[in-house]
């Protein structure tokens, strides 16, 4: 990074009504399997539409003045089940069901053979973010521990063995995306909070296969699970958070806003880079940049300005569009304005 407090999106940006249905999208848990018919244009105007829909969430972040740049993730009905749908192993004609994060039962892929990467799932992705800005790029993929706890295991002996698997074909597809042009791949592991316990016992072992020998800056984002889906009383401190600290990881992306997160908690991670959530998405008010500039003087109590990266606490998806641009706006200029006083 040649600047300090750059900034960033999580991953996701808020998806156009023309491009998915986003009453039936917000109206359910972000999806496991396939969900097709979310989608509103015609399947052989699909890729089209996603690639204009790609544009659009570059150009608004652009005109905001993110430093780095993601593709809005438009393609994906959820963050997770575009790429584990893709892999070798896995039944998409019969799926299972396995409880979500809030304790329901939902469709999920049952794997019923060895999980294994068939090809690349989201270089094309890369290839297009990366013609269509100059800016510093990061694709996101879904991380192994947080796959595992979204499939009905048919087939293996043990979770942390899938687990292993799913990092093994993360990894595949990390290498890949590096060599396309990313400059960031950040690996999404939700239910690394969601389920600590198990996280203890083989999440920062998978984490360490995803990303072992990789060249490139590597991210890993945990947080309470979208605003828009989780709601009532949320967590105001992880379970699971400190232990990201011996991983490989080069950056850790913390929900710090909605949770008014006590800074202490980021003390274990001060050798890493953080990306600390100055946006409450939980509240469709919009922040002023002086609130942003505030959330990183609060983390800057514990950790140093050149291990900042501002950023939300989620992601847009599920954000209106005009609230969405509001919010980056305001996160861009309360970075800016704390940036003005180093």
């Amino acid at each position: 990074m040649n600047m300090l407090l750059p900034t960033t999106l999580v991953g996701s940006y808020a998806m156009p009504e023309w491009l998915i249905d986003r009453a039936r999208l917000a109206g359910r848990f972000p999806p496991r399997v396939r969900a097709i018919e979310l989608w509103r244009p015609a399947p052989d105007h699909l890729e089209e539409a996603q690639d204009d829909a790609t544009i659009m969430a570059i150009h608004l972040q652009e005109r905001a003045g993110i430093d780095i740049v993601t593709d809005g993730e438009m393609r994906r009905e959820s963050y997770s089940n575009r790429f584990a749908t893709a892999l070798e192993g896995v039944d998409l004609d019969n799926p299972g069901v396995a409880l979500d994060r809030s304790g329901h039962p939902n469709p999920v892929p049952r794997v019923t053979g060895r999980i294994r990467r068939k090809h690349s799932v989201q270089v094309r992705d890369v290839e297009f973010l990366r013609r269509n800005t100059d800016r510093r790029i990061k694709i996101t993929v879904p991380g192994p521990f947080t796959m595992t706890q979204q499939a009905q295991n048919d087939f293996y002996a043990n979770e942390e063995d899938m687990a292993l698997d799913y990092a093994a074909a993360v990894n595949e597809e990390i290498r890949d995306l590096f060599a396309a042009g990313a400059d960031i791949v950040q690996i999404d592991e939700p239910y690394l909070q969601a389920r600590p316990e198990k996280a203890r016992q083989y999440g920062a072992k998978a984490i360490d296969r995803a990303l072992q020998d990789v060249g490139g800056v590597t991210a890993l984002h945990v947080c309470f699970g979208y605003a828009a889906i989780i709601h009532g009383d949320r967590p105001h401190g992880y379970d699971y958070l400190g232990e990201l600290a011996s991983t490989r990881v080069d950056q850790v992306s913390v929900e710090t806003a909605q949770p008014n997160l006590d800074p202490a908690e980021l003390a274990p991670l001060r050798g890493k880079h953080i990306m600390v959530g100055t946006i409450d998405l939980n509240d469709p008010a919009i922040e002023t940049p002086e609130t942003v500039a505030e959330r990183i003087r609060r983390a800057m109590t514990v950790l140093p300005a050149d291990k900042i990266i501002v950023a939300p606490d989620c992601g847009f998806k599920y954000v209106p569009r005009d609230i969405a641009f509001a919010k980056m706006q305001a996160m861009v200029e309360g970075a800016a304005l704390v940036r003005a006083t180093l």
